[in-house]
């Protein structure tokens, strides 16, 4: 009789633990996440070439990627880039929003220091990176940079 009552105890116990546990695809524990401030000072993302005074804004093209398009916009002036965008980005759900709210700050200010083309991966955002450098690459060869 003992052995039945610990059997059934342990039983209940595991059956308690088991649907009591809160794993990873039950979604986010009441977090919010907010869009990332992506532009740099004060750019535009029209989606074309637009003017004010001597800089000018270049879109490159929507990147389609597995979860999303992504687009760069980048604002010239004087054959510097003064202003990057990034007007379309995947964001479809929490884990893409919490993705690029990290990710497109950190790729923005890597192509204002590089002033070119060349920024790196960033890891956990490697989808997101690898749109971004090709519509990045598609801004700088409509400004001719």
């Amino acid at each position: 009789m003992k052995r039945i009552v610990l059997w059934l105890l342990s039983t209940l116990t595991a059956v308690v633990l088991l649907f009591g546990y809160h794993t990873s695809t039950a979604g986010p524990a009441s977090t919010s996440v907010v869009a990332p401030p992506v532009a740099g000072s004060s750019g535009t993302a029209s989606g074309s070439n637009t003017s004010s005074s001597s800089s000018k804004t270049y879109t490159g093209p929507s990147t389609d990627t597995r979860w999303g398009p992504v687009q760069v916009a980048i604002t010239v002036s004087d054959g510097k880039i003064t202003d990057v965008t990034v007007p379309v980005y995947p964001n479809g759900n929490p884990k893409d929003q919490e993705i690029n709210a990290y990710a497109l700050p950190i790729l923005t200010k890597a192509t204002l220091a590089s002033q070119d083309g060349s920024v790196d991966m960033i890891s956990g955002a490697t989808v997101t990176s690898q749109g971004y450098a090709t519509s990045l690459q598609g801004a700088l060869d409509e400004a001719g940079l």
